[in-house]
């Protein structure tokens, strides 16, 4: 049994058809605002932008959530990074989501900056996020999106870039990329994932 259903527990869930909740992970707070480990809050804050949305604070879901008029639900964990499971958790059982109903954006020193890969399922890849998911949710098999984010220099530790801010130079690239991973989540919601990995996972 997963820690979702332990702590949450519930009737069987409906899985409605197609991506219902989109997951941004971060960390809360001012300080951590701009920072590469935020570019997942970035890339929601843009879709809930596009569509005009309003944040709300729910703190049942521990979470900030954006609801637009098609169903489909945004949010940004309140928990903090290492987390985040917990916040995705009391969304997808409110929602009767399964996991495969689930996308998750997040930030990925495996790909350099500006790059983006949709993916169905996974490892962890050493991303603490992406742990608590696996954690909560008892299983890899949910669909997340890695925004390319770079590793780090070598004078530098992980933890210092990840949570360094884009120099102006940095950030002009990620605003590029932001703007075809929206387009990307958009096609996604339509046309599904797998539709979502054949168009955009090719541009490298």
């Amino acid at each position: 049994m997963s820690l979702i259903d332990r702590l949450f527990p519930s009737s069987t869930p409906e899985t409605p058809e197609g991506l219902r909740l989109v997951v941004g992970l971060g960390n809360p707070g001012p300080e951590y605002e701009g920072t590469r480990h935020n570019i997942g809050f970035d890339l929601v804050d843009r879709l809930s932008h596009e569509r005009g949305l309003k944040w709300e604070k729910e703190h049942k879901f521990r979470a900030k959530v954006a609801t637009d008029r098609g169903g489909v639900v945004f949010a940004k964990p309140l928990t903090y990074m290492n987390l985040s499971g917990n916040a995705a958790a009391r969304l997808m059982r409110h929602h009767h989501l399964a996991p495969d109903r689930v996308l998750v954006v997040y930030d990925d020193i495996a790909l350099p900056l500006g790059g983006l890969r949709f993916r169905a399922g996974g490892s962890a890849g050493g991303h603490n996020g992406i742990k608590s998911l696996i954690e909560y949710l008892g299983t890899e098999a949910f669909p997340r999106l890695r925004l390319g984010v770079g590793a780090a220099p070598e004078n530098a530790g992980m933890v210092d870039h990840v949570l360094g801010r884009f120099t102006p130079e940095e950030r002009a690239e990620v605003e590029k990329i932001l703007e075809i991973a929206a387009e990307g989540v958009n096609y996604a919601l339509s046309a599904g994932l797998e539709a979502a990995m054949n168009r955009y996972n090719r541009r490298g």
